[in-house]
């Protein structure tokens, strides 16, 4: 398959006229975000400059940057694509493996921090045999000098809950600032008591070993006899599609699906639990009932709220999470940057230097709705900013950058 070729040419320039929402705040009871206002300003000066720099892509995933600047993109279906100066074209790979139904399919995707030697990196995926739904699992590949090409090294992690229909496969991978994988996935939907059981992989954030797959002496339940459980970092969760680690910090963040509303920005604290039991605290063990908050603080009152939700009112079903890192984003530097599916938006949360509160919320009103559902957002070394957007055919990479305006 060769798709349509890379395009430089075509840019827009989006001035970031979005809203300013001022401190969400967050009802401690209910988790719902309380009254805010919306100020139809931009930060001064600022301007956001759109480029398209790859088309005719199908639901592309995640991306990862490879040294001299080429793109991996991960397509849900089962496709890796190559992004470089001399077009778009596919890496050739077996993954017949890949069970691509409804939301799951080849997903996430980090490129080792060896690469330049090793040549590694790792997908996050729904796994079958025989047609048949297995697991979703982590799987590192090589890629061949010439890019052309993947080959299956090793199966890092198996044994992630599946779903038959893909409901809830998560599943984002995130490297850290000390070389761990953070790994946000889903509960599946099945099991209504996956969430709240630490040995089950799903429902999670997971850290672990690049190398190995396995969970990591210092993990806040490292002592477990289960192996699964020595993985897990935080647990309670639903679905959780995007992971970001806040430059210079160490900082987890995760942007998490809710039921019907209620889709949470969640600060990650060792060992904590966010509060999903669709199980009602194990007396319901049978169907997977989403009549429960996404947050219970009622049954679990040591559960963590989130830093931002969209309460009952609004479904942004939140997909991939990055930061916006350099000093040329001026007072968008810094901003932990949210892409949205359903909300085909891309929101910019200004969080205090603690950590422990969103205080603004800046919306570019071009973006809202300009390029459909919107799935994965990274940033490269240069501060560049990289979207995926997901409609299905005809899809595409964005390169965003700040730039003054005119």
């Amino acid at each position: 398959m060769r798709v349509p070729a890379l395009r430089l040419t075509c840019l827009v320039v989006l001035t970031v006229l979005g809203g300013v929402l001022a401190a969400c705040g967050v009802d401690p009871e209910s988790g719902a975000s309380g009254p805010h206002t919306t100020t139809r300003t931009a930060p001064d000066g600022m301007a956001l400059r759109v480029e398209r720099v790859a088309d005719g892509l199908e639901h592309p995933w995640d991306l990862g940057f490879l040294p001299g600047g080429a793109l991996l993109v991960t397509e849900r279906r089962g496709e890796f694509v190559l992004v470089d100066r001399d077009g778009t074209h596919r890496v050739e790979a077996d993954t017949s493996s890949v069970y691509a139904e409804g939301e799951g399919g080849l997903m996430g995707l980090v490129v080792h921090p060896d690469f330049a030697s090793s040549r590694l990196f790792t997908t996050c995926q729904t796994h079958q045999r025989g047609g048949k739904a297995v697991d979703v699992r982590l799987v590192t590949w090589r890629l061949s000098e010439d890019r052309r090409s993947a080959e299956h090294v090793r199966d890092l992690l198996t044994g992630l809950p599946i779903n038959d229909s893909g409901r809830h496969s998560g599943c984002r991978p995130a490297l850290a600032g000390d070389g761990s994988l953070l790994v946000g996935t889903g509960d599946a939907a099945n099991d209504p008591t996956i969430p709240q059981d630490r040995t089950s992989l799903g429902g999670k954030v997971l850290r672990v070993d690049l190398r190995t797959g396995q969970g990591l002496p210092d993990n806040p339940f490292a002592s477990s006899r289960n192996e699964a459980e020595r993985r897990v970092y935080t647990y309670g969760h639903r679905n959780v599609q995007g992971v970001a680690v806040r430059p210079g910090t160490g900082q987890v963040y995760t942007a998490e699906h809710g039921p019907t509303g209620f889709d949470e920005v969640n600060r990650i604290r060792a060992g904590r639990n966010y509060g999903w039991d669709p199980s009602k605290g194990g007396s319901n063990t049978d169907v997977y009932d989403e009549d429960v908050p996404m947050t219970d603080l009622q049954r679990f009152p040591d559960a963590v709220p989130p830093l931002w939700t969209s309460g009952e009112s609004a479904t942004e079903a939140p997909s991939g999470a990055a930061f916006v890192s350099g000093a040329r984003w001026g007072p968008l530097n810094g901003t932990l940057a949210v892409v949205a599916l359903r909300g085909q938006k891309l929101l910019l949360f200004r969080l205090d230097d603690a950590g422990e509160k969103v205080t603004e919320i800046v919306v570019p009103q071009e973006f809202d709705d300009r390029f459909g559902r919107l799935r994965g957002i990274r940033t490269a070394e240069d501060g560049s900013v990289y979207v995926t957007t997901s409609e299905g055919a005809g899809d595409a990479v964005l390169r965003v950058t700040p730039q003054p305006k005119p």
